[in-house]
């Protein structure tokens, strides 16, 4: 009974190494830099990184838009309030007479003749 028991204890190491064996070689092909998943990993990380310092800068440069549309936004309404201070303004003149004799120019026969 001993003896079948160490033969089954046998089998079952050299089984387990025979596992770590075959799953050492996986790792090995999962983790080479060149054509595995680690090389597909690295090239991922760093897609990442160059996402996140193009994500950063949009970041700061919707900021920086940002700020210059509200201030562009006061300056607009600081001018809207000046055009209807001045709308209101006109409204206060007086009215312009039409019998007032406005200039006018007035070609004479002489020019006309001479211009032939």
């Amino acid at each position: 009974m001993e003896i079948l028991s160490d033969i089954l204890l046998a089998c079952g190491a050299l089984g387990a190494g025979f596992y770590c064996h075959v799953l050492s070689s996986r790792l090995k092909r999962f983790n080479a830099l060149e054509s595995g998943m680690g090389g597909a990993i690295a090239v991922l990380s760093q897609q990442v990184d160059e996402m996140t310092q193009a994500l950063e800068t949009a970041r700061r440069t919707a900021s920086g838009s940002s700020d210059q549309l509200a201030l562009l936004v006061q300056r607009a309404e600081a001018t809207a309030g000046r055009l209807d201070l001045l709308l209101a303004s006109v409204h206060d003149l007086p009215e312009v007479n039409d019998h007032v004799r406005r200039p006018r120019f007035v070609r004479r026969r002489r020019d006309l003749e001479a211009a032939e």
